[in-house]
């Protein structure tokens, strides 16, 4: 973990630099949508959500064929398929388990959101259905990654989560990246979680710390370690990291390479509020 002196120096200089920098254009009014019922909270009221996961809100991300031992861990799933190979029937396959099991959310790939969050409407909708934006990469334009994302939110998706522009932040283009990902937070507008995937394996301890006082400043969510299609996933001392430098403001995501209940713990340990794996039966099994 860094040292609070580092933390608040590279952060000032982050800050710094945007203040000096042009601001970015706004986005037209139409590119935010209609409120889905829960008010601004989310995106509006950060530190109210924050409180709700002081109090024990979590969530692991699953996959297809998970059926958890525990009723009582299932409300914590986010059920995901974000495999290119993913057929049709696969989805309906994920959603009909996630409804069935009581999970908390579906996360798909773009073309498959409108799929999903029809099948859960028409089950009830307590299910959310989740999507991407500039995944795996973060490299597409910031007009891209905005449309996506409220294209996604058009389609149903309640829950966005984008890749950031590695190329840029460690270009030291602060105000690119912060614009980048301000977009896509506007784009998704009102009752929608937004979370900035960092992908940490391409990063050194200074450029995570940079990437989420930027997520932060744009008015992000969340801030997440990796895709699961990047160099490596997430450790312990990212998480720290991360958490170090965003608080408790905002939700922290592990993702990529936890196989264990004792990874998740050392995880929940560290700062995070949300796991992201692929190993979920082992997991809820051994909990």
């Amino acid at each position: 973990m860094a040292n609070e002196e580092l933390v608040e120096r590279i952060t000032k200089e982050v800050l710094l630099r945007l203040e000096a920098s042009p601001e970015p254009a706004k986005q037209p009014e139409d590119t935010c949508v209609v409120c889905v019922g829960c008010g601004e909270c989310v995106t509006r009221r950060p530190e109210a959500v924050a409180a709700l996961i002081d109090a024990g809100a979590a969530r692991v991300s699953s996959t297809i064929g998970v059926k958890p031992k525990q009723d009582g861990v299932a409300p914590l799933l986010d059920h995901t398929l974000l495999k290119p190979e993913a057929t049709y029937d696969d989805i309906i396959k994920l959603c009909d388990e996630a409804v069935q099991f009581g999970f908390a959310a579906v996360c798909v790939q773009p073309c498959h959101v409108r799929l999903v969050a029809e099948r859960l409407d028409r089950a009830g909708g307590k299910v959310k259905a989740c999507s991407v934006a500039g995944f795996p990469h973060g490299s597409n334009r910031t007009d891209v990654k905005a449309f996506e994302a409220k294209r996604a939110v058009a389609d149903g998706a309640r829950e966005v989560d984008m890749v950031i522009n590695v190329g840029a932040l460690k270009s030291g283009d602060y105000r690119y990246v912060e614009n980048d990902i301000r977009a896509v937070v506007e784009a998704c507008g009102r009752g929608v979680i937004t979370k900035v995937i960092l992908e940490t394996g391409f990063l050194d301890q200074e450029a995570i710390i940079k990437a989420c006082t930027l997520a932060k400043a744009a008015g992000a969510n969340y801030v997440k370690t990796s895709t699961g299609f990047g160099p490596r996933g997430a450790s312990v001392e990212d998480v720290r990291l991360m958490r170090q430098v965003v608080g408790e403001e905002m939700g922290v995501k592990a993702a990529g390479g936890i196989r264990t209940a004792e990874d998740v713990k050392k995880m929940v340990e560290a700062g995070a509020t949300r796991i992201g794996t692929s190993a979920s039966v082992k997991i809820v099994g051994s909990a």
